[in-house]
């Protein structure tokens, strides 16, 4: 079939140049390990931030690495933790190289994305995680990352943005179950599902209890 009249042409040659401008960040002609760096990068991102800022950060994405984002998603499982050596854990073993290694390879992937999407869209997503976890992806290492004593203001500024946003996922997650199976529907696994969801965002940020 010639090109022209290919309807996936564009989309490929799209995600075709991002994965060139990744590589190109990574310092690297090997394809392979790029898209492996770059799926690593997107699975473990998207492990963290809630469904409402993934759904945001996906439009920003060519259609053939949003498939890639979303493979194996459970959205019901997110977000999960955010400690720092859980994602260097995660990322390593997805992308297949030591933890020594995350730090400059995160670095490179954020860089290429900073690039690649909207001014501004990587700070919207980085801002729903803690500080700690914002420099990690920034591609600062975990043992050069500064004690926490206590929050200083533009910390305690940003955790308060970061819960706000997962209260807001939480809420929209709600809604949307409502909407779906209204008070009195005979069948309220989707509303029971979208509660529990609801609720492990929540909990993840500390704004209820297990038992709540």
């Amino acid at each position: 079939m010639p090109k022209n009249d290919d309807p996936f042409a564009p989309a490929l040659d799209t995600a075709h140049a991002w994965l060139a401008t990744v590589a190109y960040r990574l310092n690297t002609e090997d394809r392979r390990f790029a898209h492996r760096v770059l799926r690593a990068w997107l699975h473990t991102v998207r492990d963290r931030i809630g469904v409402v800022t993934s759904a945001h950060f996906t439009a920003q994405l060519p259609e053939l690495l949003r498939g890639v984002y979303y493979e194996s998603w459970r959205p019901g499982r997110v977000p999960v933790g955010h400690d720092p050596a859980a994602f260097t854990d995660q990322f390593a073993e997805a992308a297949g190289v030591t933890r020594d290694e995350v730090p400059a390879l995160v670095d490179a992937v954020t860089g290429a994305l900073t690039e690649l999407c909207s001014p501004g869209q990587l700070g919207h997503v980085f801002a729903v995680l803690p500080i700690r976890l914002q420099q990690l992806v920034s591609g600062a290492g975990i043992d050069t990352m500064p004690a926490e004593v206590g929050p200083a203001p533009k910390e305690r500024t940003a955790g308060l943005e970061r819960r706000l946003r997962s209260l807001g996922d939480a809420v929209a997650i709600l809604a949307r179950g409502l909407e779906e199976h209204p008070v009195g529907d005979s069948d309220a696994l989707s509303g029971a599902a979208a509660a529990q969801q609801a609720h492990r965002i929540l909990m993840a940020e500390g704004l209820t209890s297990s038992a709540g």
